[in-house]
C-alpha cells in the first residue's frame, strides 16, 4: 500500500479552466468604464470585464456539460487583464466582484457538488504590491527590504534602464519574492492558508519552480493540508516532475506531456511544426511512439500521484489546440475522447467544447462567444458531454489500472482493468478502415461484443478480438462490467 496521499475528489473530477476576464461578464459587478467591448481581439493590456458573477450565472451550462470542478486564473487585485501581477493577496479584484463574488460563487458551486481551485502566484509579486511599494517609496530605508532582492540603488521599474532587482525571467513588472526572509514565507502560508478556510479546494502553483526549495514546499504543503486534508495542490511543471511528486510537496502537475504526445500522435499530419508550446518543440509519433510515451507518463509517479494529475489539451499559456493541429477537428475530437479514458483528472479550457480558436496568447485568450451563440459547434459540445458522460458512467476509466495494448500502423489500443470492471479502447489515428486483431485474454468475455462509443460489433474469441474494422480517424470502447 502506498504511503502517497493525495485528494480522492480529483481522480473523479473533470475540470475545466477559466481565464476570468473573457469568460462571462454579468451586469451585478461594477466596472471601469473603459473596456474592449465583449469578443473584440484581446490584447495584452486591454480589459474585457468577465467576473465572478457572471461564472456563477453559467454555472448550470458547466454542470449540464459534466464539469465539477473549475480552475481559475488568478482573481486576486492586479493591475493586469491576468492579474499575474499580483497587489493584494487577501482581496478578490474588485473588477471581478471582490472577495464577496468569491463567497458566492463558492456557495453557489458547492451547492452543485463543483470545487473551485485558483491560480496561486507566489514566485513574483508586482510593482503595486504593498512591501515593493514601500521599497519605491522609502529605498534603502524601507522596512520590507528584505522580502525582495535590490542589488543596486537607486531601483529603475520603469523606463529604459536596466531593472537593478531580482525579477521574473527580467521582467521589472514582475519583482521576485525572497523566500529566505521568514516574514515573506509567513505570508506566503497565511495567503494559503486563508482562502482554503475561506472554502476554496485547492491550490494550482504558477511557475513553482522559481522557489528552488523542497523545504518551503513540504511546509506550504502542510499549512495547506491543515487547514483542508482533501485540498488540491498542483504545480506547473511542464517537464517530468518527480523531484516535486514524492507525496510531500505537490499532489500533481499540469500534465503537458499529454498535449505533445497527442498534437504527435492524432494530429501528425497537420499540425504546425513551428509551435513551441512551453518551449517544447512538437514531434509526429507514429502510434507505438505514442504508446510508448504514454505509458512512460503513466508510469512516472506513485499511481496515486497518476490519478490525480492534471491532464489537458492546451490553455492560456498555448495556442489553442485546433490551432495547433492545424484545424484538424478530428485530432480535437480523438483528442478529448482520450482525455477521458486517462488515469488522472482531465481539464477542458473554457470553450474548447464549442470549438473556441486562437493562436498564442493573447489569442487564446478570446472571449467566450455567449453573445455569438450561433458561432457555437454544436457537435462538438455534444460530442464532448457524451465523452464526459462516459468517463463517468464507467468507474473503470476513472479509477483502472492502465496499460497499452496494441499499437501499429496507425492504431493503438489501451486497457482500463480493475478488479472487477475492463475496458478496451482502441483508436484510428489514420485515414482508412483498419482491422484490428487483439489479444484481450482476462480482459473481455468471448462473444460478440457492442462498442459503446462507436456502436461497432466486435467478436472475442478465445481471448482475442477478431478482425474488427476500425473505421478511419474515430475509436471503438469495448467494456467488461
Amino acid at each position: 500500500m502506498s504511503s502517497v496521499q493525495t485528494p480522492e475528489w480529483v481522480k473523479d473530477a473533470i475540470f475545466y479552466q477559466i481565464f476570468p476576464d473573457r469568460f462571462a461578464r454579468s451586469d451585478q459587478a461594477p466596472k471601469a468604464a473603459h473596456l474592449q467591448p465583449w469578443g473584440a481581439p484581446p490584447t495584452p493590456y486591454a480589459y474585457q470585464g468577465g467576473d465572478l458573477l457572471g461564472v456563477v450565472e453559467h454555472l448550470d451550462y458547466l454542470a449540464d456539460l459534466g464539469i465539477d470542478a473549475i480552475y481559475f486564473n488568478p482573481i486576486f487585485q492586479s493591475g493586469s487583464n491576468h492579474r499575474y501581477h499580483t497587489h493584494d493577496y487577501f482581496q478578490v479584484d474588485p473588477m471581478l466582484g471582490g472577495n464577496a463574488a468569491l463567497r458566492k460563487l463558492l456557495d453557489a458551486a458547492h451547492a452543485r457538488d463543483i470545487r473551485v481551485v485558483l491560480d496561486g502566484v507566489f514566485n513574483h509579486a508586482s510593482r503595486g504590491f504593498f512591501q515593493f511599494h514601500d521599497i519605491l517609496e522609502n529605498g534603502a530605508e524601507s522596512a520590507y527590504l528584505d522580502w525582495f532582492t535590490v542589488e543596486e540603488w537607486p531601483l529603475h521599474p520603469y523606463g529604459s534602464k536596466q531593472h537593478n532587482y531580482r525579477a521574473w525571467w527580467g521582467n521589472p513588472a514582475l519583482p521576485k519574492f525572497n523566500t529566505d526572509t521568514p516574514a515573506v514565507r509567513r505570508f506566503i502560508f497565511d495567503v494559503a492558508r486563508y482562502w482554503v478556510e475561506f472554502g476554496i479546494d485547492g491550490w494550482r502553483l504558477d511557475v513553482p519552480a522559481e522557489i528552488d526549495d523542497d523545504a518551503f514546499w513540504r511546509e506550504f504543503r502542510q499549512v495547506v493540508k491543515a487547514a483542508n486534508p482533501e485540498a488540491y495542490i498542483v504545480g506547473e511543471i511542464w517537464h517530468d516532475a518527480e523531484r516535486w511528486l514524492q507525496g510531500d510537496q505537490y499532489d500533481a502537475v499540469m500534465n503537458y506531456g499529454v498535449s505533445r504526445a497527442a498534437l504527435g500522435f492524432f494530429a501528425q499530419e497537420t499540425f504546425d511544426r513551428q509551435q513551441r508550446p512551453g518551449g517544447f518543440r512538437l514531434a509526429p509519433l507514429g502510434a507505438r511512439a505514442f504508446a510508448n510515451e504514454i505509458e512512460r507518463l503513466m508510469g512516472l509517479y506513485d499511481w496515486q500521484i497518476t490519478q490525480a494529475q492534471l491532464n489537458l489539451l492546451d490553455s492560456h499559456d498555448t495556442a489553442r489546440f485546433i490551432h495547433q493541429a492545424g484545424g484538424d477537428w478530428d485530432a480535437l475530437r480523438l483528442s478529448l475522447l482520450f482525455l477521458m479514458i486517462l488515469p488522472g483528472a482531465p481539464c477542458i479550457y473554457y470553450g474548447t467544447e464549442i470549438g473556441m480558436e486562437g493562436g498564442a496568447d493573447p489569442d487564446c485568450r478570446r472571449a467566450f462567444p455567449w453573445h455569438k451563440p450561433e458561432s457555437w459547434n454544436r457537435d462538438l459540445f455534444a460530442f464532448t458531454q457524451r465523452a464526459i458522460a462516459l468517463r463517468k458512467e464507467l468507474p473503470v476509466l476513472r479509477r483502472g489500472q492502465f496499460a497499452a495494448l496494441y499499437a501499429h500502423d496507425q492504431v493503438c489500443a489501451f486497457a482500463r482493468r480493475s478488479a472487477t470492471d475492463a475496458a478496451v479502447v482502441i483508436f484510428n489515428a489514420g485515414p482508412e478502415v483498419r482491422e484490428v486483431t487483439l489479444d484481450v485474454e482476462g480482459l473481455l468475455p468471448d462473444g460478440v461484443l457492442a462498442d459503446v462509443w462507436s456502436g461497432l460489433a466486435g467478436r472475442v474469441s478465445r481471448g482475442v478480438l477478431r478482425h474488427m474494422a476500425l473505421p478511419p480517424r474515430t475509436a471503438a470502447i469495448f467494456v467488461r462490467a
